[in-house]
């Protein structure tokens, strides 16, 4: 019985490590660089840079048939799945825009990339775009993302820019930060686009 508890003991230490260890690289991972503009009642108005993204077009109508054929998908690419054999960094967060029409998964590339110096996919569902600058409001919620969840804070965050009376337009939109192994202090958000300086 003791042997059981400090096998049981060692695995959860063992696991503990690991996740304290994902925890510490997050923050070594680069982030999309943005500027908040404001900041209230638990949502911001965010202006994101143009940036280079490779991304891929999906069927899928919601975020668990999308996440894992999504990722794997743009895992090869950067993991070498190019016509250089050259792995590229991962970055976060990873977007998505799931609807009822066609959705996207794209991965930020690092700044160092664009469009140009980027090497091309093998795979022709990979595509690279260059996203121009846009403004958005954001509203940030932890855990494992699920579709329920994403429907919740999409709906609080309308409800937060219908008070603010702040127009927005377009799709709402999920960005996730961990990778998938990562248990502890998991950071997902919804943004949309806004029209804030016609707003303000």
């Amino acid at each position: 019985m003791k042997i059981i508890l400090l096998i049981a003991f060692l695995i959860v230490a063992i696991i503990l490590v690991i996740q304290i260890y994902l925890v510490m690289s997050s923050g070594k991972t680069e982030t999309q660089l943005y500027k908040t503009l404001f900041s209230k009642d638990k949502f911001e108005i965010r202006f994101y840079p143009s940036v280079t993204m490779a991304s891929i077009t999906s069927s899928a109508k919601t975020y668990k048939e999308l996440a894992s054929p999504g990722f794997r998908k743009l895992a090869g690419y950067i993991f070498g799945g190019n016509d250089s054999g050259k792995s590229i960094a991962m970055t976060s967060p990873v977007h998505m825009d799931i609807n009822d029409s066609a959705s996207t998964m794209s991965f930020v590339m690092p700044s160092a990339f664009n469009a140009q110096n980027l090497p091309k996919p093998n795979d022709a569902k990979v595509v690279i775009q260059t996203v121009p600058d846009e403004t958005v409001a954001a509203i940030q919620f932890g855990g494992y993302a699920s579709d329920d969840d994403i429907k919740l804070n999409t709906q609080r965050l309308i409800n937060l820019l219908i008070e603010n009376k702040i127009e927005y337009y377009g799709n709402f939109r999920f960005l996730g930060y961990n990778a998938p192994y990562q248990f502890i202090n998991r950071k997902n958000e919804i943004i949309v686009n806004v029209n804030w300086q016609r707003s303000n």
